[in-house]
Order: structure tokens, then sequence, then C-alpha cells
């Protein structure tokens, strides 16, 4: 049987959204001391980019590499995961992730599920024990405030004749999801509620699964 001509792309951020957990919010509380500094007040005073914000917290704390393999046994991608991307591709579904987290823990959780996805982040690396991010200059969406620009991933579909859905839960999810038609726009948490003040209409969710079950019917 010939595959399915895959001309439909679902675009998904990845913390929150194809996870239940938030790697950012997990080493925050768990990882990151309370007398350090507050590098998301800083973000939202305009002193520092979405990124220069991740960045600074995940290099402040030396956990090393393996106590950073094992801090990612807490975050889970949705049950079945293979199974629900075979069936968005036997739909014409592509799935692709765009993300202002870190490839180094993405493509590693991708891998603990024997997945392999396009990603749009940013780099990452381990030095002296920390999680260095790196900002990815050589994207072709790249951008300096979150590294990665969501929008862009998502015109880009767009503008090879594509119907893209996109999935968020987060501020750098803003911009993306109101480039899509409403009936293809899935929030969650932050999102959810920053698109209901706006009065935009979008699909609530709980669990990216849920998603699948809509894009399918």
């Amino acid at each position: 049987m010939n595959a399915p001509s895959l001309r439909r792309t679902f675009v998904t951020d990845f913390d929150g959204t194809l996870t239940r957990q938030d790697f950012y919010n997990l080493f925050l509380e768990q990882l990151y001391p309370a007398d350090a500094p507050d590098q998301w007040a800083a973000f939202c005073e305009g002193k520092i980019t979405h990124f220069e914000c991740l960045r600074n917290i995940y290099a402040h704390v030396p956990v090393g590499e393996a106590g950073l393999e094992r801090f990612l046994d807490q975050i889970e991608l949705p049950p079945n995961f293979p199974t629900l991307l075979a069936s968005l591709r036997a739909a014409g579904w592509e799935v692709v992730i765009a993300s202002a987290g870190s490839r180094w823990y993405i493509e590693r959780l991708l891998a603990r599920e024997r997945v392999s996805l396009p990603v749009h982040t940013n780099h990452g690396r381990i030095v002296d024990g920390r999680l260095v991010m790196e900002l990815p200059t050589e994207s072709p969406f790249f951008h300096p405030h979150a590294g990665i620009d969501k929008a862009a991933v998502v015109k880009s579909f767009q503008d090879d004749g594509r119907e893209v859905a996109f999935a968020g839960d987060g501020i750098t999810d803003i911009a993306p999801v109101l480039l899509v038609p409403p009936g293809l726009r899935f929030a969650t948490g932050y999102l959810a509620a920053r698109l209901k003040e706006r009065g935009e209409p979008f699909r609530a969710f709980n669990e990216w699964s849920e998603i699948v079950g809509m894009l399918l019917k």
C-alpha cells in the first residue's frame, strides 16, 4: 500500500502540550534555588529575552548529565504515542514539533519512544554539568527572542499550500495559533486563558491524545 500524501501539517508545542509536564516548570520547582535570581520576572519586565530566561535558569544549576537524564523520567509523552502518530499519518497529517525549549531533552524523550519527528527548537549541550542552551542561528525559523519563531514555522507550511493545525499552551504560542483557522486551534493552560480574554475561538484540550481524536473525526 502506498504511503499517504502528507499535505496536512500539525505543528505542536512540546512542553506542557505534547508532554504532560513542562521541563521548565519541573526544573524551576525541583532544581532552581529559591534564592536565585527571578529570571521570569526579568523576562516579564523586558530586561531579558524568553531565550535568555530559560538559558539562565538551566545553566545556573550543575545537575550533571546523569542527573538530568534521571530528571527526564518524570516527563511523560502520551500513552501509545507511536500509535497516535501512525493514525495521524494514515489520515495525511505530518506532525512537526516547534518549541522554545531545547533539543537536548526533546530528542532524548522522543528516542525513548523510538520516534523521530521534525523538531524546530534551540540547541543544548552539557558543559561542566550544566545544561547550556544555544540559539539555532542556522535555522530558517530563527528568532533571537525565543530562538524559534513558531509563527514562521506555521506560515512556511501554509505557504506550501498545506492545511495546518497548531497546539500549544504558552506565551510563545499566541502568534502561531492565531494564524490557523479556529477549528484547528488547540489550546490549554496559559494560551487558552489568553485566547478567552481576546474572545478568540479555539478547541480546548487537556491531553495531547484528545487533539488526535479531534483531527481524525
